[in-house]
């Protein structure tokens, strides 16, 4: 009876929340249990296909990759994902996430799909606005943090784009923005024209 009484507020737990962690489930189950039986029921439930695994220690039961910026706290969705999100990026594009985690960079497999870790100092992590995206709220970085993302991670722009870009950024934003970086970076003929 007990085993089933934990089993039904984790389920619960995963109905409030689009993300759960290992600590979360540790806590239902209760400090005199082992987490041993933790980890059984987090293995039932995910071979049962009712979770999956997105980070390390950090489960959903939705198919949305997106939720997977959650496992790399601090962290957002940006360059061509942030630009698409504004409609600024034509292309098709897989979830770009920048954390100041210290995690390995590159192309991720997760549920199923893709996803693009890179790494950005503690000092360069602002501009972030959570948006509502279906049934979830997601950080995104917001148009000018995400012009300045493209130019220091070296991401080309057409000119179309860039146009675009250009027209819809706050221009008092993104100078304020551009006195945390360094001469090189602000002096760039980009964003001096």
């Amino acid at each position: 009876m007990g085993k089933q009484i934990h089993l039904e507020k984790i389920e619960a737990l995963f109905e409030k929340s689009p993300i759960v962690d290992f600590k979360s489930i540790e806590r239902i189950v209760g400090k005199s249990k082992k987490s041993s039986y933790a980890k059984l029921l987090v293995y039932n439930l995910l071979k049962k296909g009712k979770i999956k695994k997105i980070g390390k220690g950090i489960y959903t039961q939705h198919n949305e990759i997106s939720l997977v910026v959650f496992s790399f706290n601090p962290a957002y969705l940006g360059l061509q994902t942030a630009l698409s999100h504004y409609g600024l990026w034509e292309q098709e594009t897989i979830p770009v996430i920048i954390t100041t985690k210290k995690v390995r960079r590159g192309l991720r497999n997760v549920i199923g799909g893709n996803v693009l870790l890179r790494n950005i100092d503690k000092k360069y992590f602002f501009g972030i606005e959570y948006i509502k995206e279906g049934n979830f709220y997601l950080p995104y970085s917001d148009i000018e943090k995400t012009f300045i993302d493209m130019i220091v991670f070296n991401q080309k722009m057409d000119e179309e784009v860039l146009k675009n870009i250009k027209n819809k950024i706050n221009k008092k934003k993104l100078l304020n923005y551009l006195k945390k970086y360094s001469l090189s970076i602000k002096n760039r003929k980009i964003f001096v024209a």
